[in-house]
């Protein structure tokens, strides 16, 4: 049986996913088999496991950093928001169906069993689970017959690290005010506090540590610095998006869509010297990039129209006929097709125009594809026919079928990561415009490489000093960062007393 620890936050974004993470490279550190668990996620960057499953990116990280696969043992409930009020419902890694918040709420109780049969399986199979909560346990409106934060912890018997968030101010309210609204039960299952994101000197706040020990009657574990680590982070606050980026030598735009989904495509980018990756949403964001991608979404055709609506669609069609190279994935590939039609109302229903960049057509069915993909590009032409031959990984997970017109040009060769090695033509290409529905698409060295080496050769710039990193190696460096700092600066001794006595 696995010894059990959670965090939880006083709200969403105090960096409970992070600290999670780093707590399990810890544990691996120190020898230990470690997984991590999140009861209910709610997020629109996800992931398709071996088996061909889905699940919540952050799980996948914190998997990463605990050195074993990831498993929707990890995340047996994914909340996938399709509109302000409702989210598809994703059980063990397939689709329950569509549900509106209210419905969710009290339907959420049936799921017990499904969550504590994924916890069971991982706990006989582990010396320590992280668990992880979501948004803050004092949610009073939602705390009935909760499955993700006190209510996980106490089904899990798994004693708590409440973590505040300084950076934005307020730590001390944030810290007291959620234990006062907690149960008393509630309270003594709190056995440590974690002020986290702190920058400046720690003994001007030692003070104010010393009365939040004395007011809560609960340690303080720790107070972790404001860490710079380049990992996948939640998507629904994100910092990515407002970063205020110079642009470099190579200038590569992501669209903004509203319900835009797994931009962890295009992380990769970031860690490459003398290339800006630039999230815009408005055109005066867009100026002149090299290449403009058009990233995944949730709903497809909902934000095309708001490609129309906001002059984005007709930023980007100016930018195809001047040559600036266009790369669409996934939902984005959809939308640069000649139209996509919703027989089955699995979005909006009825067919809208696409951008006729590409020659194909998109028809959207009610079976989710889902599944890790491996392969090569095609032969490809125009600015980016470096790419040709170099190998990919990733994985698929799309509602629509795509089909290419007579004599269109597909962009890759894959196949599925466990099946027969049967191949299959994916994507397509037409001047310099790209799409594919592989996610992940950049991820391998080679790729994002071959396309900065492209970019430059088109702007006449010698890209031999902008080097790429094989992705999954940079990773692992951050995560030994990630756990060498916060060694530094929590209290590991009492955070393995706290584990070792549990509840």
């Amino acid at each position: 049986m696995a010894k059990a620890i959670m965090v939880q936050g006083t709200m969403s974004n105090a960096g409970k996913s992070l600290l999670t993470a780093g707590l399990c490279r810890i544990f691996k550190q120190d020898g230990y088999r470690v997984a991590p668990f999140k009861s209910q996620n709610m997020a629109l960057n996800s992931f398709i496991t071996e088996e061909g499953l889905e699940m919540g990116r952050a799980q996948v990280m914190q998997a990463e950093a605990a050195g074993i696969k990831p498993s929707v043992l990890m995340n047996p409930i994914l909340l996938k928001p399709t509109n302000a009020t409702g989210s598809q419902v994703i059980v063990n890694g397939e689709v329950l169906g569509n549900m509106s918040a209210r419905e969710y709420f009290a339907y959420k109780h049936k799921l017990v069993p499904e969550i504590m049969e994924a916890y069971s399986r991982l706990d006989r199979e582990n010396d320590i689970i992280v668990i992880e909560g979501a948004g803050s346990p004092a949610e009073i409106n939602l705390k009935e017959e909760d499955i993700v934060n006190m209510g996980m912890a106490r089904m899990a018997k798994a004693p708590v690290l409440l973590v505040g968030d300084i950076d934005r101010g307020g730590v001390f309210a944030q810290l007291i005010g959620t234990v006062s609204l907690l149960e008393e039960e509630e309270c003594q299952m709190v056995k440590g506090l974690i002020i986290n994101k702190f920058r400046g000197d720690k003994t001007i706040l030692d003070p104010g540590v010393s009365m939040l020990e004395e007011k809560s009657g609960i340690p303080v574990v720790g107070v972790a610095p404001y860490l710079s680590i380049e990992v996948e982070d939640e998507d629904s606050l994100t910092e990515r998006f407002d970063k205020k980026q110079e642009v470099g030598q190579i200038d590569i735009a992501v669209i903004r869509l509203p319900r835009i989904s797994n931009f962890t495509d295009f992380n990769p980018f970031e860690s490459m010297e003398g290339v800006s990756l630039r999230y815009v949403s408005h055109l005066s964001e867009l100026k002149n990039p090299d290449m403009i991608i058009l990233p995944g979404t949730k709903n497809t055709m909902e934000d095309l129209l708001w490609m129309r609506q906001s002059g984005m669609e007709s930023a980007v069609l100016k930018a195809a006929a001047a040559g600036t190279v266009i790369f669409g994935v996934c939902g984005g590939y959809q939308m640069l097709g000649e139209t996509l039609s919703d027989p089955m109302h699995v979005e909006a229903g009825g067919t809208i125009k696409g951008m006729g960049l590409l020659p194909m057509d998109t028809v959207f069915e009610e079976e989710k594809t889902r599944t890790r993909v491996k392969g090569a590009f095609h032969k490809v032409s125009g600015v980016l026919e470096g790419l040709s031959g170099v190998e990919l990984e990733g994985y698929e997970i799309h509602m629509g079928i795509s089909r290419l017109k007579k004599d269109a040009l597909a962009l890759t060769d894959i196949e599925d990561f466990v099946g027969d090695g049967q191949k299959k033509a994916d994507g397509a290409q037409y001047n310099n415009v790209y799409g594919t529905y592989v996610h992940g698409v950049f991820d391998k060295e080679a790729v994002a490489k071959a396309v900065v080496t492209a970019l430059g050769k088109r702007k006449g710039i010698d890209t031999e000093q902008i080097t790429g990193v094989d992705f999954q190696e940079f990773k692992e460096t951050q995560y030994d960062i990630l756990a060498s700092e916060l060694r530094k600066h929590l209290d590991m001794k009492k955070i393995y007393e706290i584990l070792e006595q549990g509840l």
